[in-house]
Order: C-alpha cells, then sequence, then structure tokens
C-alpha cells in the first residue's frame, strides 16, 4: 500500500485500482456474498418474509448497490481489460441480473440472482484454480460422455427390441427405454419398478440388467 505522499501523485484510476485490490475489500465483498446467499435462501420461508420481508428486501438492495459499486469500480480501474477475464464477465452478468425489471417476462432471470452465491468462487483463488482444473479435464469427460451414450443407445435398441412388447409403458419406444434405462443406472427402484414385473413376462430379464449396470458403472467410474 503506498504511503500517503505517493498515493497524492496517484491518477483517480490508480486509486480506485489499489482499492478493489486491498484484501480488506475483497474480504469485504466475500462477506456481502456469504450474507446474501443466506439472506436469499430464507426469502424462500413464507412464515419468515411475512413478519421480515421488508427488511430482507433493504439488505438485499443495499448489498445489490454494494455489488454495482464495485463492478463500476473495476471496471474504471481496469478498462476495457475487465472484459478480457471471463471470471469479471461472470461477475458483471451475475449482478447484471439482478438489476433487470420486475416485470413477468423477466420472471425467470429474477430467480437466477441467487447465482450471486456463486460469486464467491470468483473471488477466491484456490476455487477459482479447481475449476479451472475441471474446464483442463473437459475434454476427457466429454469422451466419457459419449461413451456413455454409446452404451445407453447400445442398450435401448436392444432392450426395445427384446422388453417393448411385454411392457410397452417402459419400453415401447427408444425414448422411454432410455429414460426407464437411466432409472435403472441411477438404481433408484431399479428391481422393485422395472426388473421384478419384467421377470414375470420374461424371467431371464434380470440378467440384461445385472450386465447393464456393471457395465455402465465401470464406465462411469
Amino acid at each position: 500500500m503506498p504511503n500517503n505522499t505517493a498515493l497524492q501523485n496517484l491518477t483517480l484510476r490508480q486509486k480506485a485500482s489499489i482499492l478493489v485490490r486491498h484484501p480488506w475489500f475483497n474480504k469485504t465483498i466475500i462477506t456481502l456474498i456469504v450474507i446474501n446467499a443466506i439472506t436469499l435462501g430464507i426469502e424462500t420461508s413464507h412464515n419468515i418474509m411475512e413478519e421480515v420481508g421488508t427488511s430482507l428486501r433493504m439488505v438485499d438492495r443495499f448489498i445489490l448497490t454494494v455489488f454495482v459499486i464495485e463492478i463500476l469500480l473495476r471496471i474504471y480501474a481496469e478498462g476495457w481489460r475487465f472484459f478480457k477475464n471471463p471470471w469479471n464477465i461472470f461477475d458483471f452478468f451475475v449482478v447484471g441480473v439482478a438489476l433487470l425489471p420486475a416485470y413477468e417476462i423477466f420472471s425467470i432471470f429474477r430467480t437466477l440472482r441467487i447465482l450471486r452465491a456463486l460469486r464467491i468462487v470468483s473471488t477466491i483463488p484456490s476455487m477459482r484454480r479447481v475449476v479451472a482444473g475441471l474446464l483442463r479435464a473437459l475434454p476427457g469427460i466429454s469422451s466419457i460422455i459419449v461413451l456413455m451414450l454409446l452404451i445407453f443407445y447400445v442398450a435401448a435398441v436392444m432392450a426395445t427390441k427384446l422388453f417393448g412388447e411385454g411392457s410397452p409403458e417402459k419400453f415401447g419406444t427408444l425414448g422411454e427405454t432410455m429414460y426407464t434405462l437411466f432409472q435403472v443406472m441411477t438404481l433408484e427402484g431399479w428391481s422393485e419398478d422395472v426388473v421384478r414385473p419384467l421377470m414375470e413376462i420374461y424371467p431371464y430379464a434380470w440378467l440384461y440388467f445385472v450386465v447393464f449396470i456393471l457395465v455402465t458403472s465401470f464406465a462411469l467410474l
């Protein structure tokens, strides 16, 4: 931090740049993000909103005002370089969504206010590194997704041909079969809801689903 004499010789933009990079400035923004995330969660309770809804909305507007001032300061300090950083664009979008008018046409966007809680990711360097690592892993993840889709498609065609006549509500079409197989892969009620009723018609149907679960689980891992 420059001393008082050096600070007086700086331009207004340089002073703004020092301010937005100051540790206490970042800590204050992080604190407000956490508080705002909590208040937005509390707003989902109708009982609490009936009692302190006005106060919560005032807190939300105050925090939003601080966020807007912060974004404007950062734009002023960095100029057009601000928009070269993807994290800055994310912050700009999240704060900008909250400024949309409260018309019905914008109601969906208004629900995105909770995205402000994700600003903590762009504020904390260690979290940014984690996200960067995930993004670098996307090529490998995309290959896994393609492999899973291929397995699903082959399995769905087989299941539709094997079980379509006996259980048309679950295996009548390719789309219905893929949805059923997705339920089976998640192991959510696959035995009682899918396989056991099917085994009354096709006694060896369990063999197909056991192999399917083993293959998809191995591919996912």
